[in-house]
């Protein structure tokens, strides 16, 4: 008996069932899905193209270092189509997390594993012509030109940001970059892509102290986090072709930064080389919360912004990790006046498997095929699915009242098929101009289209 019951724990152990067995969801509807060819592990990059045909397609950068793109055809977005799907220019040793697209100009981010390891940087892709992008085999044959940031203490690029056709935003290491700290190996830099084929840096911004040879050393070290030491370096910047002196940098254990890019439109104009940001405005979360600011972004018409955390511990260990809205009227002084609600039961979804919290926001693209909220953000919410919150202004009559954030639908996917964690892992979502919520998980369950069913307006 003793040997039959200890056969019986094992397998169940070995099958592991789901913890989330069913979906779950308020004013949010799955419209289409698509598993991406047993190859779900989707990471932080989504952006549509619009073709004169008609046509709309998809580009998804993957997680992991097996898959790099994955190109699927949306025009039908209840039936999604995956059309091409390339390597990683490197399997097992670099990663494709994020991309940017502006035109015909793709651009993706490839970091390696460790240090060191060759080639990482930044792919600069032509996907122009839909039978190349279709027929291609690797990143290479759409290639216009790589921009290499490897060397002895990078990793390359974690994240770009690539919206206006001529500069785009990394999060990188390079070659030059010694830091103080071996968590601090990325910093800000601002590539000059207006010819494509000959990418080069023209300006760079990191956390003061954190460079070997910085002159405010050693007074100027950064205190380190004592329980998750993240590094301070960035995740995400963001930058608008109507505000074009601004970059809003989410820099991780640093906070968020309002950096003046003024400078950028003396490269513009072809009166300077190259440029160094400054600091505008500035503001931390940690202490007494755990950190990792992951995306800083500015709703510009309101005179807010919307800051989230990356929640990167399984079952909580790192919680709460939150979406956070900010004052940024007084942009020297940007202000924390609220944060986006929790679920009464979000304390069980800490005990389900895999990751809790806030990740990604909607980017806002200034694209045709993107929606600018002004009102609402989309966030991922990893186990938690997606999240749609609204900004609700203050009672009227009460001059200044600040607003606060309102949850109007969210959507958590069952546990897809071989998920490591048996639960779903929502990693990114955006929203296109039509309303429609794209939405990848983590690991396996690839792309989800949804759409907001709710009555109060996703604006």
């Amino acid at each position: 008996m003793k040997t039959l019951w200890l056969i019986t724990a094992i397998i169940v152990a070995a099958i592991r069932l789901p913890a989330q067995t069913s979906t779950e969801s308020n004013n949010m509807v799955l419209v289409g899905h698509n598993d991406l060819n047993g190859n779900g592990d989707g990471g932080e990059g989504l952006v549509i193209q619009q073709w004169d045909s008609g046509q709309r397609i998809l580009y998804l950068a993957h997680e992991g270092q097996k898959a790099c793109l994955s190109i699927v055809d949306v025009t039908h977005p209840e039936n999604p189509v995956l059309i091409n799907q390339l390597p990683s220019p490197a399997p097992g040793i670099t990663r494709c997390n994020s991309l940017g697209l502006s035109g015909s100009v793709l651009v993706i981010a490839n970091q390696a594993l460790k240090k060191g390891e060759k080639t990482a940087g930044l792919w600069v892709l032509d996907v122009s012509n839909f039978d190349r992008i279709r027929n291609a085999k690797r990143l290479e044959d759409l290639e216009l030109s790589f921009f290499d940031t490897s060397g002895p203490n990078s990793r390359g690029v974690h994240c770009v940001w690539f919206v206006d056709g001529e500069f785009a935003h990394l999060t990188t290491g390079a070659a030059d970059f010694d830091p103080t700290n071996p968590n601090d190996d990325q910093f800000y830099m601002i590539v000059d892509l207006r010819d494509p084929r000959h990418p080069r840096e023209v300006g760079r911004w990191w956390y003061p102290g954190t460079r070997k040879g910085d002159a405010c050393l050693p007074e100027c070290l950064p205190k380190r986090h004592p329980k998750f030491d993240d590094g301070y370096r960035p995740h995400q910047t963001e930058v608008w072709p109507d505000h074009p002196d601004r970059a809003y940098v989410a820099y991780i254990d640093g906070g968020a930064f309002i950096l003046d890019i003024s400078g950028l439109a003396e490269v513009k104009a072809g009166r300077a080389r190259s440029f160094a940001p400054n600091v505008v405005g500035h503001t931390t979360f940690s202490p007494p919360y755990p950190a990792w600011t992951h995306t800083f972004q500015p709703i510009f018409s309101r005179g807010v912004a919307l800051v989230s955390d990356e929640d990167t511990q399984d079952n909580c260990k790192d919680a709460p990790k939150l979406v956070w809205l900010l004052d940024i009227r007084a942009e020297t002084n940007p202000m924390v006046i609220d944060t986006a609600p929790l679920h009464a039961n979000d304390g069980d979804l800490c005990t389900r498997g895999g990751r809790f919290g806030a990740h990604n926001l909607h980017p806002n693209f200034p694209s045709s095929t993107s929606a600018n909220l002004k009102n609402t953000t989309v966030a991922s919410w990893f186990n938690g699915g997606v999240r749609i919150f609204h900004i609700v202004d203050g009672p009227k009559g009460v001059a200044n009242a600040p607003p606060h954030l309102e949850e109007i639908g969210f959507y958590i996917p069952t546990a897809p098929p071989k998920n490591p964690t048996a639960t779903s892992q929502i990693n990114h979502a955006i929203v296109d101009e039509n309303g429609l919520i794209y939405a990848n998980d983590r690991f396996t369950g690839g792309l989800y289209i949804l759409r907001y069913t709710g009555p109060v307006p996703m604006d």
